[in-house]
């Protein structure tokens, strides 16, 4: 694709997409005007637009697949996002709840030079306030490895790796319960159907009992054994 401007637009898209596909349901023309708070009409010109550039495959009303170079360009996309998570985070004081709204349409304007400062300024960070990993420039990302908090079993200890959520409310409540990125739990029981579950968080003297729903449950990914 020589000579192609890739604007923030696209790179948008093309980073949605690409969430999108490492997800259960893939890259739907629903999901991503869901996702990106678009009409589908407006997806499906973008897809076109995208499909003529050579960033995706676009078959119509089976999905999209993004060609290499689509993905390096949606990880460039990742990567300056989640960047500026941590830097907001680190720097500038914001709560984890409050930088995914922030951080978006901030990386629009931004240079190379800037997003190579922010790292610096954030002691080059591999992972992004909610436990995603960030793509390196040359377009790596570290592969994922773990499992849904609601596959646990009775007994399990784990540490939470990722926290798949972005609504604020949810974030304050699971930041109260200690349950962020790193933080060492071990299922103590479980209601059948989905119900709740009871949580030890913590180990030792500062560990804390919980009991949450599958609703919370949900958005949270466990690691390796504690």
């Amino acid at each position: 694709m020589p000579g192609v401007t890739v604007s923030a637009t696209m790179r948008e898209y093309l980073a949605e997409i690409y969430r999108l596909q490492v997800g259960p349901d893939g890259a739907t023309t629903s999901a991503l005007a869901e996702r990106l708070e678009v009409s589908p009409s407006a997806v499906v010109r973008m897809l076109r637009r995208l499909d003529e550039t050579g960033l995706l495959k676009h078959t119509p009303y089976h999905g999209v697949e993004l060609s290499p170079e689509g993905t390096r360009e949606a990880l460039r996309g990742i990567r300056r996002h989640r960047l500026l998570e941590v830097f907001l985070v680190k720097v500038m004081g914001f709560g984890w709840d409050e930088v995914h709204t922030e951080a978006h349409g901030l990386d629009a304007g931004m240079t190379d030079a800037f997003e190579d400062r922010m790292d610096q300024l954030c002691g080059y960070p591999t992972h992004c306030p909610h436990g995603d990993p960030i793509p390196t420039r040359a377009g790596q990302i570290a592969p994922i490895e773990d499992s849904p908090l609601l596959d646990a079993t009775v007994g399990q200890s784990a540490r939470v790796n990722r926290v798949k959520s972005d609504e604020p409310a949810k974030l304050r409540y699971l930041a109260e319960l200690g349950l962020v990125p790193g933080a060492p739990i071990t299922v103590l029981g479980r209601a059948p159907f989905n119900g709740p579950m009871r949580l030890q968080v913590g180990l030792g003297r500062d560990a804390r009992e919980h009991v949450i729903g599958s609703e919370v449950a949900k958005c949270l990914r466990i690691g390796a054994s504690v």
